[in-house]
């Protein structure tokens, strides 16, 4: 099994509210990929940090090996969702993948 998480911080142009309903779109449309994106059995978005958080989102999801997770990169329902719904928003992301 193979975990991949990211963290996101969003662009500082945006009010909190639009930060808001970012995180809201992020969050529903990259959850929709499980069943959708093969290999991927979980995902859950975390969109409340702390307030000692320096992150605005995220992910921690679980793919079923190394393979699913070089094919959930290039899949065509994730890269429309990342393309969408978080690239545009983000100036930075973070990336940790292990096995566990």
């Amino acid at each position: 099994m193979v975990k991949h998480v990211i963290l996101w911080k969003i662009k500082e142009q945006y009010s909190e509210a639009e930060k808001e309903t970012i995180k809201a779109e992020a969050k529903k449309a990259l959850e929709a990929l499980v069943g959708v994106v093969p290999g991927l059995t979980f995902m859950q978005i975390n969109t409340q940090g702390l307030a000692s958080s320096n992150a605005d989102l995220m992910l921690d999801s679980t793919l079923v090996d190394e393979a699913a997770l070089k094919a959930y990169a290039v899949h065509p329902a994730h890269v429309e969702v990342a393309d969408t719904k978080v690239r545009p928003f983000m100036e930075t992301r973070l990336c940790l993948d292990y096995e566990v």
